[in-house]
């Protein structure tokens, strides 16, 4: 499914932020990425999504060489990668329906398609009776939903969150880890770069420990093991 072969990544500035990485993370998986501040998290997965390309070595998703993958190219790949972020990155003009619906309108889907999907996955996040509020008149976590309904809509066979939950309250954390527990029971790969030590002690999934921009280590339902 995703499988790394001696990554490196070495920005411009001098810093090495992945240093020979080699992991292979299977279809269906759950996946905690985790480590210090500065580790190399973030880099991680954005080689993922081809936010970032590796200096050298192999990432290979669904057989297709990132490190290789033309500009042009990258769109198309996108679509089979669902990513949430912490900020949320909504359109603040666009209403809930319409952000999720953008996703569907960008590969000319039909729009009694979009009808159908954008509300199945409004459903399933526990939005569909806000469709039509603004973004400004939602709150963090509801914004995240909506986040989080856009990344899925495509079907996507891989969800990748960078720290998802990082600007919300403890309870409101916990209904957006079920949505992911959800998503992940249906068969989508989720990856999740995340510093919150509850969520991963507590919701046991594989565990990929980040530092120095290595893998030191990899437990299966590990736990987190560092101090906030």
């Amino acid at each position: 499914m995703i499988e790394m072969q001696e990554v490196y990544k070495k920005y411009r500035n001098g810093v090495t932020a992945i240093n020979g990485i080699d992991v292979r993370i299977n279809q269906g998986e759950f996946v905690y990425v985790v480590g210090p501040s500065g580790a190399g998290k973030s880099t991680f997965v954005k080689m993922m999504y081809r936010e970032e390309i590796p200096t050298s070595g192999t990432i290979l998703m669904n057989g297709v060489n990132l490190a290789k993958l033309k500009m042009k190219k990258v769109p198309l790949y996108r679509r089979n990668i669902g990513v949430v972020f912490q900020d949320y990155k909504l359109l603040p003009t666009l209403t809930v329906y319409e952000n999720v619906a953008f996703a569907l309108e960008v590969i000319e889907a039909s729009q009694k398609y979009i009808k159908k999907r954008v509300m199945e996955v409004l459903d399933l996040v526990g939005l569909k009776h806000k469709a039509r509020m603004l973004p400004n008149e939602l709150s963090g976590g509801e914004q995240q939903r909506v986040s989080i309904a856009r990344s899925i809509v495509n079907s996507p066979k891989v969800v990748i969150a960078d720290e998802p939950t990082g600007n919300l309250d403890p309870e409101t954390t916990w209904e957006i880890m079920k949505i992911f527990e959800e998503i992940n029971n249906r068969g989508t790969t989720v990856i999740m770069a995340t510093h919150n030590r509850d969520i991963v002690n507590t919701l046991k999934r594989r565990v990929i420990a980040i530092e120095g921009g290595k893998i030191v280590r990899d437990e299966q339902r590990g736990d987190y093991g560092y101090e906030n």
